[in-house]
Parts: C-alpha cells; sequence; structure tokens
C-alpha cells in the first residue's frame, strides 16, 4: 500500500454513474487517475498540491468527462492508451446508454504504451494494457512508495470485470487481460477500481470466478 507518511489517495466520486476519480498526491505532487467530471471542482479540492498529470485509465466519458475543466485549471498534460485517445475526444456526446459527460477531451499530449512509467513524487506507476472493456484500457501498476497499489479502472471489479457489451468491448480480450493481472499482481496489492469499493488481488483470486 502507499507510504503512509509520504504519500496519499484522495478519492472524488463524480458523475452521473459515481466514477471513482483518485489523485494520488507524493511529494507535493500529483497525479489524477479518472476525473469524469467536475474537473474544475477536482483542481480546487488539489489546490495544495502541483497537478502533474492527468491519465484515464480508458476513455469512457465517465472516465474522462472532467479531463477538458481539469486540464484548463491546472496545466497539466492528458495521458491515454492511443487505442482509446479517438473515444476519450467524443465524451461530451451522448453515450450508448443515453448519457452526456462534461465535456469532449482534448487530444492526448502523451499517448500510453505497455511499459511505460509515470513519476509522480517518489512514486512510480507502470502502463500495463488491459483490453477488453475498451481497446486501450490499461492499469497503472504502482512501484516506489506506491508499491501495493493498482489502479484498474473498469477492467476488474470485486467478484467481476468490466462490461464488454459496449462498443470496443471485447469478452475474450478481458478474460485474456485478468489472466495476466492475476500472474503479475503480487496478491497484497490494493486495487483500486474505477466503480464502487477498492479490493485485493489476494481477495480476488479467491472470488473471482473470472480469475480462476
Amino acid at each position: 500500500m502507499a507510504d503512509a507518511k509520504t504519500d496519499e489517495i484522495r478519492n472524488f466520486v463524480v458523475g452521473p454513474i459515481q466514477t471513482n476519480c483518485y489523485a494520488y498526491v507524493s511529494g507535493g505532487a500529483c497525479m489524477v487517475v479518472d476525473p469524469g467530471a467536475a474537473g474544475t471542482a477536482v483542481a480546487e479540492h488539489l489546490a495544495d498540491v502541483r497537478v502533474e498529470c492527468v491519465v484515464a485509465t480508458h476513455g469512457h466519458g465517465d472516465h474522462v468527462g472532467g479531463v477538458a475543466a481539469l486540464v484548463a485549471a491546472t496545466g497539466a498534460p492528458f495521458c491515454i492508451n492511443a487505442a482509446d485517445a479517438e473515444r476519450a475526444m467524443h465524451a461530451g456526446e451522448p453515450s450508448e446508454l443515453g448519457i452526456a459527460y462534461d465535456d469532449d477531451a482534448p487530444a492526448p499530449d502523451r499517448e500510453l504504451s505497455e511499459g511505460d512509467v509515470i513519476s509522480v513524487g517518489t512514486a512510480t506507476f507502470t502502463v500495463v494494457e488491459t483490453p477488453g472493456h475498451t481497446p486501450g484500457g490499461i492499469v497503472l501498476l504502482g512501484g516506489g512508495s506506491a508499491e501495493g497499489v493498482a489502479f484498474v479502472g473498469d477492467t476488474l471489479f470485486p467478484g467481476s470485470h468490466g462490461r464488454t457489451d459496449l462498443d470496443g468491448g471485447d469478452e475474450a480480450a478481458i478474460m485474456a487481460s485478468l489472466r495476466r493481472m492475476a500472474k503479475e499482481i503480487a496478491p497484497a496489492t490494493t486495487l483500486l477500481c474505477g466503480h464502487g469499493p477498492s479490493t485485493t488481488m489476494a481477495a480476488e483470486l479467491t472470488r473471482n470466478p473470472f480469475l480462476r
């Protein structure tokens, strides 16, 4: 888990379907993950730290609708996997479920790929490509002072996984991603999900039928 002496994880629940927006704070610097709405308000809550980057785990509007406002307020670069960049740029349009989010995300300042590393303070996050929920889904696996933490977006939920019946979803791909996560993420790791409560890999290895 994050080093309690130096690092902090802040959680903001945003938007019409209660998306988890996270801020990982280390050494006065901050990485924001999945600002799905209320970008300006999130920036205000982070006024005491320096927002160094805004990262999306995937391009659905409920995860990126607040990116434009947050980037405008902080000047931080926006990062997303290339396969979901175009999807994110339509976040302000009604989704397949008929819901529109705050704004379209801007074009990314950095396109993330497998193995890329994002540094914030004394923490690092390695990009693991986990397609299935969307083609460009990623997990951010913590290292350094963030050892034991992973931001998993909508790839995995407690006892379940993200839906694959929306545009770009692929059931076979998400199953492959989950098998990979089971092998590569340490059991003690806290998994911070895109909606709802967090879990641990140990708990999911025990109870999640899609990881067996």
